[in-house]
Formats: structure tokens, sequence, C-alpha cells
């Protein structure tokens, strides 16, 4: 019997779509509320008007927040796809191209010339597309953009 046990391990890149969008959000939002209140009550206003003010600060940030992430996480999302499409016609364009461009790259991360054709070979054989999303775009399940999650999380 092994000494090593296999053990769930729980990586933080996973959540890296949606702190980003956290942090930012929150950086904002406490800048642009606190912006606001402090000038409202620079102004002489009195306390229910320096919170009415904070709170439709706090509420229109968030929304503009929220709006702003969903649209640059969705160009994102829609440069992925397009660039998934070309790759897909690419695929089946010219196969051969393809293959020796995945080996390619695994030759240039240390893999000698053989073994990186075979990966290419088994990883294509596999999942051709997926293979070249991952390696080639640089897309994975983790990094995928996901534009209602960082608009919510934004506006939280």
């Amino acid at each position: 019997m092994t000494r090593l046990k296999l053990h769930d391990e729980r990586h933080r890149v996973t959540r890296v779509g949606w702190l980003r969008a956290a942090v930012l959000g929150a950086n904002d939002g406490i800048v642009s509320t606190a912006s606001l209140i402090v000038g409202v009550a620079a102004a002489s206003a009195g306390r229910s008007e320096v919170l009415v003010a904070g709170v439709a600060g706090l509420v229109a940030g968030a929304m503009s927040m929220a709006a702003g992430e969903y649209v640059s996480v969705s160009s994102q999302s829609d440069t992925e796809s397009a660039d998934l499409a070309r790759e897909r016609g690419e695929l089946s364009a010219q196969p051969e191209f393809e293959r020796e461009e995945l080996a390619g790259l695994y030759r240039s991360r240390g893999l000698d010339a053989e073994t990186a054709l075979k990966v290419a070979d088994q990883l294509m054989a596999h999942d051709a597309l997926g293979a070249h999303a991952r390696d080639e775009l640089g897309i994975s399940e983790i990094t995928a953009a996901r534009p209602v999650q960082a608009a919510f999380t934004s506006a939280a």
C-alpha cells in the first residue's frame, strides 16, 4: 500500500473570475460612495440628505458596476467564442498543420520532437478543439468568461 493518499486539491484559481469582479466592485463602490457622501456633507446638507445620497449612490454604483462588468466580460466571451470557431475551422481544413502547431507548443515547453508529436496526437484524438483551446489559446473551463457571474459579483 502506498503512503500517498489521494486528496482533494482546492486551488484558488477557480475563483479568479468572480474574485476579480468582487475586488473591483468593492473598491469602486467604497471610493465612489464615500466620495459622494463627503461631497454632499461638505455642502452643509443635513443628516437625512447625506444618508439618502449615500444609499442612492450605493445603489446606482452597484447597477453601474454590474452593467459595466457584464459588457466587459461579454466582450471577452465573444472573443473566446470567435477564436474557438476559427480554431474549429482550422482543425477541419488543416488538421496536419494544427497537429504540427500543437506539437510545436509542446516542444517550446521542453518536450522532445517525438514526444511532442505523440502528445499532440493523443490529445487531438481525444479532444482536438479542447487541446487547442487550452494550449494554443489559453482558454479553459477555469478561465472562461462568465458575464452574468461577474455582473452579480461586481454589484454585490
